[in-house]
């Protein structure tokens, strides 16, 4: 940490020390033996089969890959029909689109399986330029829904925001309603590929003006599955990944899903823009899949397996866009952004930005003649988190900022003083800027805290 660094100076600063993004490359590869377009840009790297659904197989931060792929199907060639034999669902992995709600149709979708939308080709169209590269994935017209998907892949440059814009037609000559889903799995996998990795966990914020009288529903599994949870303080649900199928939904307003492997300290979000005052399927927003052993219902007749051969460690976060009628030709837009940032551990998720997440509220301590700073983020692209000391008539105290250089590579801890001249009972204001100087987010203000702290002598700038 720095204190004080002038803010003209951090992009040299950032260029040296945390890796500054490169410029977003798209270039034509293979992932784990399939034909894959890959969009990079120094940061994060994904990689996108659309021969196996128009998939984004996998989204990668550093060394590290988010998404489940699954181990007894990699490199295989797809069927010409999209399934397995005898019409058995190909569960691949990866991030992709289904039309909702589930069921029988005519108002539902009857998959998976699904040839065409879930396991069939897409047609595949790229685009780059100096800043941005991007890919359009087209499916076929599933000939049971009459849905046709569409959606545009862009990654920027210092970034790890993938932005996504989802297109659903109807092909049909009647009116057809469903909404735009969007499932991730995540891996669940411990890193040597051996085992259950007990730190994984799912937040999302839950409506303070819920239908729900938990603040979610249950959709499958048994009502006392211990992988759900409310956090009533942060107004949360968390969910705590042990391999007991269940899943839920939530009617929330707040416009993300996170999961956070603790294991290795990485956050991965999906940020959406809410429509609070439209139906949604299920009623929900955001769910929350948790594949495991069990019953998926109390009155269920059989159970799923634990053995992890037959059900594999994984969770799905999942976002719906609004339940929308549908006249022949119509199309309805979801547009969605995945992101990533290194947490430092097992910490979670309470806020989520457009650029940043908090995961634990910063504080401002008086102690002696410095004010001792805290809390935990995570940032989306490199850039200077930037505190500055008020007193309490609101006016800036001379020489009292902090600035610290973030990326998303890595956690972002503040652990620092403040030092000044004077007593103050004012407050510390945190921003979070650009590499350029352009302000990102604001990420509050908290009140000094006035009582006793063992305070170090102040350090030089």
């Amino acid at each position: 940490m720095r204190l004080s660094a002038p803010l003209a100076l951090m992009g040299l600063f950032l260029a040296a020390d945390l890796g500054l993004a490169a410029p977003p490359v798209l270039r034509e590869t293979t992932y784990e033996g399939w034909p894959a377009t890959s969009l990079s840009n120094g940061l994060v790297e994904v990689f996108i089969t659309p021969q196996i659904g128009g998939r984004i197989m996998q989204y990668r931060l550093g060394d590290k890959d988010y998404f489940w792929v699954n181990p007894s199907l990699r490199g295989q060639t797809p069927p010409a029909g999209g399934l397995g034999e005898g019409g058995a669902w190909l569960n691949w992995g990866g991030e992709k689109l289904w039309p909702a709600p589930q069921g029988a149709l005519p108002n539902g979708w009857p998959g998976p399986p699904d040839g065409v939308l879930d396991g069939g080709p897409h047609a595949l169209r790229t685009y780059q330029d100096a800043n941005q590269v991007a890919v359009r994935l087209t499916s076929q017209d599933a000939p049971d829904t009459g849905v046709r998907f569409s959606r545009g892949i862009r990654l920027l440059a210092g970034t790890t925001k993938v932005v996504i814009d989802a297109t659903m037609t109807n092909t049909t000559t009647v009116p057809r309603s469903y909404g735009i889903w969007t499932v991730a799995q995540h891996d669940c996998v411990l890193p040597d590929g051996d085992g259950l990795n007990p730190q994984v966990t799912g937040f999302a914020p839950l409506n303070p003006e819920s239908k729900f009288a938990d603040g979610y529903r249950l959709l499958g599994g048994l009502p006392d599955n211990p992988t759900w949870s409310v956090n009533p303080a942060a107004g949360l649900l968390q969910m705590r990944y042990q391999h007991e199928v269940g899943k839920v939904g939530l009617d929330s307003v707040g416009g993300w899903a996170a999961v956070v492997d603790g294991l290795r300290g990485y956050a991965f979000v999906s940020h959406f823009t809410p429509s609070p005052g439209l139906r949604h399927p299920d009623d929900s927003s955001v769910e929350f899949w948790s594949n495991g052993g069990g019953k998926t219902h109390p009155d269920a007749t059989w159970e799923m397996s634990y053995d992890p051969a037959v059900t594999p460690y994984y969770i799905e976060s999942e976002l719906l866009g609004p339940l929308v009628t549908l006249a022949p030709g119509e199309s309805t837009d979801f547009t969605y952004t995945l992101a990533a940032c290194n947490l430092g551990g097992d910490y979670p998720v309470l806020a989520v930005t457009d650029h940043s997440l908090t995961s634990e509220e910063p504080r401002a301590v008086l102690g002696g003649s410095a004010v001792h700073l805290s809390g935990r983020f995570g940032v989306f692209q490199p850039g200077v988190l930037r505190a500055t000391l008020f007193d309490a008539g609101g006016r800036p105290v001379p020489t009292a900022a902090f600035e610290q250089a973030v990326s998303p590579l890595e956690p972002v801890v503040l652990a620092g003083w403040i030092s000044h001249a004077r007593r103050t009972e004012g407050y510390v204001e945190f921003k979070l800027f650009d590499t350029a100087g352009k302000l990102l987010d604001d990420l509050g203000r908290v009140p000094v805290f006035t009582g006793r702290l063992a305070c170090p002598p102040p350090r030089a700038n």
